[in-house]
């Protein structure tokens, strides 16, 4: 058997093979609820045999959406409208997950299918966003609210909380959004968070408000229910966070109750120089997994059977995070076995296929 379809144990889970889905808005909810979109989407991924099925970025409240049109978990209505794809999920053999999110400064802006750009307005049902300072993301978003220390202890608590709608909708791994320039990343970032008080200043105040949620998300669901963070490991600028910090991170993360670090990188400024390529983030996630000690996650332009092998068996990662590629074709992780040699194990109804 290949690593890439080998079991990996987080907690009281296990999943059958180290194919994720990786998160991925779309921008396609209602009142931050899923639809039949939303079915058909993710449970397309577990019917192709990905071992993890994370849906996309689901905001702890309301003004935590990226756009009007994003997912959320906030309420018991939002709890019911998740079940039905999670017990889908589940009877493909795969394992639910979601990613809890607060957008920060980047919320309240247009999806890429409407008409508008950049903020929304209250009249066309946008709201005022938060982030660590009053600086926006760029000039054309809306001016953000600084949060003071009562209002980051009830984004805290809204993490907990959301953790624990997810639980009960049926979701069996969580997974923290702390990159991409969304309001963890902000705090983390000393190009972001340029605070004076508890929660800025050095790495250890700008930590501190991450680390709190990881830890009111692991006290909110217990022991057994895996907890990964989702980092950017690189602001790619001057400045900016870079592997080793992540490294450090990570590992205060995990100290938290984190469980998996999945590691990305940029977001939070928007000139970076990102160098993409076949694999781009890989090696962030082999140093963060290497310096820190810690499971990790990759993703970043993954395409082929053996370049996922080859991301596990170097030690650079433990787990593989397929996005773009997964929506070209959402039975890739079916291929992938048969072109690493494993049995492949498509759903009876499927079976002619392969």
């Amino acid at each position: 058997m290949s690593l890439l379809f080998s079991p990996l144990d987080l907690r009281s889970v296990t999943l059958p093979n180290r194919v994720a889905v990786s998160p991925m808005c779309q921008y396609s909810a209602t009142g931050g609820l899923p639809d039949h979109w939303h079915l058909v989407h993710l449970g397309s991924r577990a019917v192709g045999g990905a071992g993890l099925v994370i849906a996309e970025a689901s905001a702890v409240e309301p003004i935590g959406r990226i756009s009007p049109e994003d997912t959320g978990i906030w309420s018991p209505e939002h709890v019911e409208a998740w079940r039905p794809i999670t017990a889908f999920i589940k009877e493909q053999g795969s394992v639910p997950g979601i990613q809890l999110a607060h957008a920060g400064r980047k919320a309240s802006t247009y999806s890429p299918f409407a008409e508008g750009r950049g903020g929304v307005a209250d009249a066309d049902g946008g709201w005022t966003p938060v982030g660590p300072t009053t600086e926006p993301f760029v000039d054309a978003y809306r001016t953000p609210a600084a949060l003071t220390g009562a209002d980051i202890a009830e984004v805290v608590r809204k993490f907990a909380e959301a953790a624990r709608y997810a639980v009960e909708a049926g979701f069996e791994v969580l997974e923290v959004h702390a990159a991409h320039g969304y309001l963890l990343h902000e705090f983390l970032s000393p190009l972001s968070n340029t605070r004076t008080d508890a929660y800025g200043g050095d790495a250890e105040g700008r930590l501190r408000f991450p680390l709190e949620v990881v830890r009111a998300v692991r006290a909110a669901v217990g022991e057994d229910v895996p907890v990964l963070a989702r980092l950017s490991a690189s602001d790619w600028t001057e400045g900016g966070l870079t592997a080793e910090d992540s490294a450090d991170i990570a590992r205060a993360l995990v100290d938290a109750g984190a469980d998996l670090i999945d590691v990305s990188s940029g977001g939070n400024v928007p000139s970076a120089p990102i160098e993409t390529g076949p694999g781009y983030q890989v090696p962030f996630a082999a140093v963060i997994r290497n310096k820190a000690g810690v499971l990790t996650g990759a993703v970043g332009e993954i395409t082929d059977a053996q370049q996922a092998e080859a991301i596990l068996t170097d030690g650079s990662a433990d787990l593989v995070l397929l996005a773009r590629e997964l929506l070209r074709d959402p039975y890739w992780p079916l291929r992938a076995a048969a072109a690493l040699g494993d049995e492949v194990a498509p759903p009876a109804q499927y079976g002619r296929a392969f």
